[in-house]
């Protein structure tokens, strides 16, 4: 599995809760869309004034083809447009990593 992890900056102009609002009411049923994917999951700092982020990304997907594809697609195109609105796209750091579990209870 390979999973992209990223750290959100929100939008000048928008509070931390405008912004968690947004992912999750708004951006988050339109990034369910993208082909192949097989999580996601969002995480919102406990103290988002100390945090230096407003949140993190996972996306998981089967390897990075398929993570290439699911950006390449409409589904993609919307997605990233969509993320405008609410995120500094390229603001905080971006990974790619593949996932080993070391531990699962």
């Amino acid at each position: 599995m390979v999973t992209l992890i990223e750290l959100l900056v929100r939008k000048d102009g928008l509070t931390h809760e405008e912004f968690v609002d947004y992912w999750f009411e708004t951006h988050s049923p339109i990034a369910k869309e993208l082909p192949g994917l097989e999580r996601y999951v969002t995480s919102v700092p406990k103290d988002p004034e100390r945090a230096g982020y407003d949140g993190v990304l996972e996306l998981t997907f089967e390897d990075a083809d398929a993570l290439k594809a699911a950006f390449d697609s409409e589904a993609g195109e919307r997605t990233m447009a969509d993320a405008e609105n609410f995120v500094e796209v390229g603001a905080g750091p971006r990974l790619v990593v593949e996932e080993t579990v070391q531990f699962e209870r």
